[in-house]
């Protein structure tokens, strides 16, 4: 039995938001580990002219990056952050445009947190011309 009629395949970039959307979600109400600098501050990296801070979810994925980076044998010290808390406390806090990476170097290549409304409080956020 059915609710309905089959509506069909979705549109490929309807189901790409939907399934991003979902994710940002999942983050937003996740603690994840974001390693400090030698000076206390969260670590971030800047790539294409956005600061990014790097988020890990688990030490294991924190491992991998530390691994990719040659950096493996090396004391790790980190935070554990809320993703909204980075969403919507630390990326303002930025000079510049920023977003979070998480689980960057990981073999799934991570995820982009990039910094555009609805993602970012909107006074932070990159004008993209109009496209959402």
């Amino acid at each position: 039995m059915t609710d309905g009629p089959d509506p069909g395949p979705l549109d490929p970039m309807v189901a790409a938001k939907h399934q991003f959307a979902v994710l940002l979600g999942e983050f937003r109400r996740s603690a994840v580990l974001v390693p400090l600098d030698a000076g206390g501050d969260l670590w971030s990296a800047d790539r294409g002219g956005v600061r990014w801070i790097c988020a890990f979810s688990d030490e294991a994925a924190l491992a991998v990056f530390a691994v990719a980076r040659g950096e493996a044998g090396r004391q790790w010290t980190y935070q554990t952050v809320l993703g909204a808390r980075l969403l919507d406390v630390m990326v303002p806090l930025l000079p510049g445009p920023a977003g979070v990476a998480l689980d960057a170097g990981s073999a799934e290549g991570g995820v982009l947190f990039p910094p555009v409304v609805g993602v970012v409080p909107d006074a932070v956020a990159v004008d993209l011309g109009g496209l959402r």
